[in-house]
C-alpha cells in the first residue's frame, strides 16, 4: 500500500538527514548519480528535487563529463559538496558581507544567496549554489531579518542632558515626580506585521482607501508605571498643552510640589504658548532629552505596546474604533515600570551626575 510508506518528518529532522546526505555523497558519488538520471531522460528540475541538490550541480556534473574530467569531482570539492565551510572560503564571504554588492558592481542594496554565489565564483573561479550560501550563513551565525531605523545620535549637549535627567531621578523628592512624555501617530492604514498562518498562504489586511490619523499624547510615571494619556486631531501645541493640563490634574499641587516632564525638541514642546502656561505654573518643569535619541525615552517602550496589541495588522473600519482600542489598552494593560537605558549608565554620565551632586552640595552649603 502506497501510504504506508509516508512518514511524517519535522522541518528539523529533514534539515538533519540533508546535512547528513550531502556530508557523505558529494562529488563524484552525487555526479554518477546525475549522470544516470541524465541519460534514463529526467530533466535537471526533476534531478535537482530527487537528489536534493541544485540544478547547478547537475549542469556541472554533465559539464565534466563532456569535458572528461569527471575525477575532477572528488576530493578537491569534498569540503565545499559537504556543506562545511573553509577558513580562506569564511574569510572570503565575511568580506564580502562588509561591503555593499555595489562596491562590486551590482546594481542592489543588499546581498543575495544568489548573488553572494555568482560574486564567489568570479573571486574563487568555483561554483557554489545558493543553498550552499545559505547553509553557510546560517553556520557562520547570519540569519536573514529586517534592519531597524535609528536616528541619528550626535547631540554635543547629550551628556549633559542624560546626567540631568538622571540626577533629578535619583535626587527626587517625596513630593515629586518624574515623567516621559511623547506623542505618537494613530494610522487607519494598517501597521503591518508578523502573525500565525498556514504555511503557503498568505493573511491578506484590507487597506481603508483614505488613511485617516489621530495623535496620543501621553506621559509615563518614571516610578508607578501610569501613563496619563490625551489624543487629538492635530499633533500642535495644543495638544501637548491639553497633555500638560491632565498630568496637573493628576498630580495636584496639594500631593506634588514639583513635576519633571521630560520631552523630546519637538517644536511644540518648546511653543510661546507652552511657555506662557508654564510661566503660570512653575511647580511643573522641563527636561529636554538629547536630539535625536529615542532610546532615552522609556515611554517609546510603552508605545511599541500600543501598536503591538492595536495597530499591528488591526482590522478596524473606524478610526475612531481604533481609537477606542488604544484607550482601553492603556487604561487595561498596564502599568509599564520601565527602567532606564543604559545609556544613562555610561561613565561620563555617572562622573556628570557626580558633578552635579557636587555643586548642589556647594550650593547647600
Amino acid at each position: 500500500m502506497p501510504g504506508s510508506t509516508i512518514i511524517d518528518l519535522s522541518y528539523s529532522e529533514q534539515e538533519h538527514l540533508l546535512f547528513e546526505l550531502r556530508r557523505a555523497r558529494y562529488g563524484y558519488w552525487l555526479a554518477l548519480h546525475i549522470l544516470l538520471l541524465c541519460a534514463a531522460g529526467y530533466s535537471p528540475t526533476q534531478i535537482a528535487a530527487v537528489l536534493f541538490c541544485s540544478r547547478s550541480s547537475v549542469y556541472r556534473a554533465v559539464r565534466a563529463y563532456r569535458a572528461g574530467a569527471l575525477d575532477a569531482l572528488t576530493d578537491a570539492e569534498s569540503p565545499h559538496r559537504a556543506g562545511s565551510l573553509s577558513p580562506s572560503l569564511r574569510r572570503s564571504l565575511l568580506a564580502l558581507l562588509k561591503r555593499t554588492p555595489a562596491a562590486y558592481g551590482w546594481c542592489r542594496t543588499r546581498w543575495s544567496c544568489a548573488t553572494l554565489a555568482a560574486q564567489m565564483k568570479v573571486q574563487r573561479g568555483v561554483d557554489f549554489s545558493a543553498a550552499t550560501l545559505r547553509r553557510w550563513l546560517h553556520q557562520m551565525g547570519w540569519v536573514w531579518k529586517r534592519t531597524k531605523l535609528v536616528a541619528r545620535d550626535d547631540d554635543p549637549e547629550r551628556v549633559a542632558k542624560l546626567a540631568r535627567i538622571r540626577f533629578r531621578i535619583e535626587t527626587l523628592a517625596r513630593r515629586a515626580a518624574l515623567v516621559f512624555a511623547d506623542e505618537l501617530d494613530i494610522h487607519l492604514l494598517p501597521k503591518v506585521g508578523y502573525q500565525w498562518m498556514p504555511k503557503g498562504e498568505v493573511v491578506e489586511t484590507v487597506t481603508p482607501g483614505v488613511n485617516q490619523k489621530r495623535y496620543l499624547a501621553a506621559a509615563l510615571d518614571h516610578l508607578t508605571g501610569r501613563v496619563i494619556s490625551c489624543i487629538g486631531e492635530r499633533k500642535t501645541a495644543g495638544l501637548f498643552l491639553e497633555l500638560l493640563k491632565g498630568l496637573a490634574e493628576a498630580y495636584p499641587a496639594a500631593s506634588y510640589q514639583r513635576l519633571y516632564v521630560v520631552v523630546d525638541n519637538f517644536g511644540i514642546h518648546k511653543a510661546k504658548a507652552v511657555a506662557a502656561w508654564l510661566a503660570r505654573n512653575r511647580r511643573i518643569e522641563l527636561l529636554f532629552l538629547p536630539t535625536y535619541c529615542p532610546k532615552a525615552n522609556p515611554i517609546e517602550r510603552a508605545f511599541w505596546e500600543v501598536h503591538d496589541k492595536c495597530t499591528r495588522n488591526h482590522r478596524r473600519k473606524k478610526i475612531e474604533q481604533l481609537v477606542g482600542d488604544v484607550e482601553r489598552h492603556l487604561e487595561v494593560n498596564g502599568p509599564w515600570p520601565y527602567k532606564l537605558s543604559a545609556i544613562y549608565y555610561t561613565a561620563e554620565v555617572t562622573a556628570a551626575v557626580k558633578e552635579l551632586e557636587q555643586q548642589q552640595l556647594l550650593k547647600a552649603a
